[in-house]
């Protein structure tokens, strides 16, 4: 079974930066697609970034040129770095991931919490 577990949330002022992590664990990492989502109060979720197993990347259209998601293929380890970050910006950021030949996303983790404010 896979588990993914997020760390890295935290309160930061407007115009701040933060990494988040996604430890992946019981998949086989390098054809697993990862991507994070956020869920803020009363939204959907949405996904945020998403890179497959070969290292693609794909960006929501408020993210792009702010956030950049990478991934250590040998840990087994996503982060995403957000930069600039603004109180919209504020959600639970949840990891999911799906083996790169399936198209939805079959496994999550819990979540971390961030917060954009002054």
């Amino acid at each position: 079974q896979v588990q993914l577990v997020e760390s890295g949330g935290a309160l930061v002022q407007p115009g701040g930066s933060l990494r988040l992590s996604c430890v992946v664990s019981g998949s086989i990492f390098s054809q697993y697609t990862v991507g994070w989502h956020r869920q803020a109060p009363g939204k959907e979720r949405e996904v945020v970034a998403e890179i497959t197993g070969g290292g693609s990347a794909d960006y929501v259209d408020s993210a792009k040129g702010r956030f950049t998601i990478s991934r250590d293929n040998r840990e087994s380890i996503v982060y995403l770095q957000m930069s600039n970050l603004k109180p919209e910006d504020s959600a639970v950021y949840i990891c999911g991931g799906h083996y790169d030949h399936r198209s939805r996303y079959s496994d999550w983790g819990r979540g971390t919490q961030v917060t954009v404010s002054s």
